[in-house]
């Protein structure tokens, strides 16, 4: 979980993980809060629900979450927003695709239901153009690109070569997700209204993104 200043929503979020339910189906749970720099009692709250801080201070969604994805073990990993917008539950829902065959899978907002407010007009119109773009230029079939729930077997992971420094993260791993062709199934969320104001800034987030969908898949590094 990434975390930059998020002191209201980050013990909730915490809270909610289904660590009780995974143990019932053989599973322990690690929680790793990467605490990005935040001004606040983020991590000291992270902390005291029981999760392994670890500081990034170089700022970044995309630095905060390689930096999170090198410490992690086990059979399988889930990235999610410390916002309190995903319902965490849905992990189990997503752990028996992983169990099933997928190699990845999206918690999608745009198959499911999204909150009166959650996601402004403009911003859902772009999150479609932007997974349109991604299906169209590598061949895959997902409805929400930029959602910020994700789960990987451990292996997949590993596999995945990420550069991204900010909000480009999921289209970067999209994209390496792509060139393996690795089997990408999602399930239907609800999305919920953040309490707090968004650190995603629409206009220059969203070209960001659909440059990167752009530039991997026509100009070689």
């Amino acid at each position: 979980m990434p975390a930059l200043n998020e002191k209201e929503a980050i013990g909730k979020v915490i809270d909610e993980i289904p660590v009780e339910e995974l143990r019932s189906k053989g599973y322990e749970t690690e929680i790793i809060v990467v605490d990005n720099g935040s001004t606040d009692k983020t991590a000291e709250i992270a902390a005291a629900h029981g999760a392994k801080v670890i500081d990034e201070p170089n700022r970044g969604k995309g630095r905060a979450i390689r930096t999170g994805f090198g410490a992690v073990s086990g059979d399988f990993v889930f990235m999610l927003d410390s916002d309190f917008t995903y319902p965490a539950g849905y992990i189990t829902q997503m752990v028996e695709l992983l169990e099933g065959g997928c190699d990845v899978v999206l918690g999608s907002r745009l198959n499911g239901s999204v909150e009166q407010g959650a996601i402004k007009r403009f911003n859902l119109v772009g999150n479609h153009l932007l997974a349109f773009l991604a299906n169209m230029l590598y061949g895959t079939r997902v409805s929400d690109l930029c959602t910020g729930f994700w789960g990987f077997k451990v292996d997949v992971l590993r596999s995945l070569n990420l550069d991204a420094v900010g909000f480009e993260l999921e289209a970067n791993m999209l994209i390496e997700v792509a060139k393996h062709k690795y089997r990408v199934g999602e399930v239907p969320i609800q999305y919920r209204r953040r309490a707090t104001a968004s650190k995603l800034g629409s206009i220059k987030a969203g070209w960001g993104i659909a440059n990167t969908i752009v530039k991997k898949r026509f100009i070689r590094s």
